[in-house]
C-alpha cells in the first residue's frame, strides 16, 4: 500500500485540510487544552435533544425533540440559537453536522406508509424513510436505488453526502421488518446524482456513515441477515471506499462487528471492532502505516466506539463514547494513546453530565449528548477548549475549569444512571450489547434507540 499513489493520496489529503505536515505534527505534540467549557444547546421544546456535528463556523447539527415528543432536525448557531429544520411530511427527522456551506444531510420520515411495514429511519413510524439536503430552509429528497428508502448521514464541504439506500433485491435473510437489500451510497455533488459503492466481495449489503472533503467513504459491508440498519448501523467488515472502490480495513480479531465510523481529510478511518470472541467492542483508529489500532475503553469500561461522520478531526484526535457492562456510558476524547473521559475536564459545576461525543472539529470544538443532572432530560452540548494565555501552564481566561476528582465523577455517574433508569426502560442499542437510556432513546418510542446518524 506505500505506494507513490498513497504518498500522492496523503499530500493531497493535507492540502485539503489546509494544514501543513509541520503543523500537524506541533498540532499533535499539544493537541488541546486541558479544559472545556460546556453549552447547553437544549431542545426544540421536548425533553430530548442531540448534536451530531459541527463546522469550522461553530454551526451545530442534529435531532431534537418538540413539546410532543416529534424529533425534528436542527441548525444551531451562535447568534440565532437552534432553528427547526422540519421534515419531509413526517413526524422526525435528524442531521448531520453541516459543511462549510451550512447544508446538512438529513434522514426524515414522509407521509407515506412503508407498503411492506419496514422501518428505515428507525423512529418506530413505519413510514417511508428518504435521506435528504437541507440549505436555504430547503429540504430537498435524495434519489435511492431503485427501492423505497433511504438515509443520509453526512456531508462534505464540496457537497457530496452519504449513507445508504435500498434496492429492489428482496433478501429473505434480512431480519424483519426488513425486506429489501441496501447499498452505501454517495450523491452529489450535482443535484440528482447517485452513486452506489458496492460492497466487498462477497458481502450482498452496505452502508456509509463518514465522508471526507477527498469523497473518501467509510462505513461496513456485510449480509442483510448480519449487518443491520436498526436500531444502529453495524456490519462485520470495515469498509473504506476509494473512487467508489470498496477497501476491507481488518478487524481487531473480532468476527461479528467491524464497522468504519468517521474519516479525516488525511484519510485516516476511526470505527469500531469486536475483540477476539465477540464479547467486547473497542474504537479503533486505523491508517494506511499502521493498519488497525485499538483505543480501548475508559478505566472499569468494556466497550467503547467513535462518532461517526465527524469523530476524528485533522490533528488525529478522537471522539466518542465508553460504557461499562451495565451499559452506562461516558464521552471521551483520545489523543497522543491516551483515552479521558471529557467529564473530568470541564467545570465540576456543570449541570450537565457528557454522555456521547460525537464529532470534534480541527479546532478541538466537540459536540454531542448529556444528560442534565438535576433531571435526567437528555440535551444536544456544546464543548469549546478554553485557550491558555501567558507564560503559565495552567493559565486560562478565568473560567473556573478545576477538573472533577473520579471519585466524584463516579457518583455523577451513578446518580444520572439511576434517573434515566427511573425514566425510561432499558433498550437494546447494539447487536451483542445492552446499553441503557443513556445512549439514545426517544420519548415517544423509548425502546426505538439508536446512535445516527
Amino acid at each position: 500500500m506505500k505506494s507513490i499513489l498513497l504518498i500522492s493520496i496523503c499530500t493531497a489529503s493535507l492540502l485539503v485540510a489546509g494544514v501543513a505536515p509541520a503543523e500537524l505534527a506541533a498540532q499533535e505534540q499539544n493537541p488541546v487544552p486541558v479544559h472545556y467549557t460546556v453549552t447547553d444547546l437544549g431542545t426544540l421544546g421536548g425533553t430530548f435533544g442531540v448534536a451530531y456535528g459541527i463546522n469550522n463556523a461553530g454551526k451545530v447539527g442534529g435531532g431534537a425533540t418538540l413539546v410532543n415528543g416529534d424529533q425534528h432536525s436542527f441548525l444551531w448557531t451562535q447568534s440565532g440559537g437552534m432553528q427547526d429544520l422540519g421534515t419531509l411530511g413526517g413526524p422526525n427527522s435528524a442531521a448531520g453536522g453541516p459543511n462549510n456551506r451550512t447544508q446538512l444531510a438529513v434522514l426524515s420520515d414522509t407521509t407515506t406508509a412503508d407498503p411492506y411495514g419496514e422501518d428505515f429511519c428507525g423512529f418506530g413510524t413505519g413510514l417511508i424513510c428518504l435521506g435528504a439536503v437541507w440549505q436555504h430552509d430547503v429540504m430537498t429528497p435524495l434519489p435511492t436505488l431503485g427501492g423505497n428508502n433511504g438515509a443520509a448521514i453526512g456531508i462534505n464541504n464540496r457537497g457530496q453526502s452519504m449513507g445508504y439506500a435500498e434496492n429492489s433485491t428482496q433478501d429473505a435473510t434480512c431480519p424483519a421488518p426488513q425486506v429489501f437489500d441496501y447499498e452505501a451510497v454517495l450523491w452529489g455533488p450535482e443535484p440528482g446524482q447517485v452513486q452506489e459503492l458496492p460492497p466487498l466481495p462477497k458481502d450482498t449489503v452496505g452502508f456509509a456513515l463518514g465522508i471526507n472533503d477527498l469523497g473518501q467513504v467509510v462505513g461496513s459491508s456485510g449480509t442483510c441477515a448480519n449487518t443491520p440498519l436498526v436500531p444502529q448501523p453495524v456490519g462485520p467488515h470495515a469498509v473504506l471506499w476509494e473512487h467508489g472502490v470498496p477497501i476491507n480495513l481488518g478487524s481487531l480479531g473480532g468476527q461479528q462487528v467491524s464497522t468504519g465510523a468517521t474519516i479525516n481529510n488525511r484519510g485516516e478511518v476511526a470505527g469500531a471492532s469486536d475483540l477476539p470472541g465477540d464479547q467486547a467492542l473497542h474504537s479503533f483508529l486505523w491508517t494506511r502505516e499502521t493498519g488497525m489500532q485499538d483505543l480501548g475503553t475508559l478505566p472499569g469500561d468494556v466497550d467503547s466506539l467513535p462518532g461517526a461522520t465527524g469523530g476524528i478531526n485533522n490533528r488525529r484526535q478522537v471522539v466518542g463514547w465508553s460504557c461499562d457492562s451495565a451499559g452506562n456510558c461516558r464521552a471521551y476524547i483520545w489523543q497522543n494513546g491516551v483515552m479521558t473521559d471529557l467529564n473530568a475536564l470541564i467545570p465540576p459545576t456543570s449541570p450537565l453530565y457528557l454522555v456521547i461525543a460525537y464529532a470534534i472539529t480541527d479546532a478541538g470544538q466537540i459536540v454531542g449528548q448529556a444528560v442534565e443532572k438535576s433531571t435526567g432530560d437528555i440535551h444536544a452540548f456544546l464543548a469549546t477548549p478554553v485557550r491558555h494565555q501567558g507564560d503559565g501552564a495552567n493559565s486560562t481566561l478565568g473560567v473556573n475549569t478545576e477538573p472533577s476528582s473520579t471519585t466524584s465523577l463516579d457518583v455523577i455517574r451513578e446518580e444520572v444512571q439511576q434517573k434515566l433508569n427511573d425514566r425510561l426502560p432499558a433498550c437494546s442499542t447494539f447487536p451483542l450489547r445492552t446499553i441503557k437510556a443513556s445512549a439514545e432513546c426517544f420519548p415517544n418510542n423509548p425502546c426505538s434507540c439508536h446512535i445516527r446518524p
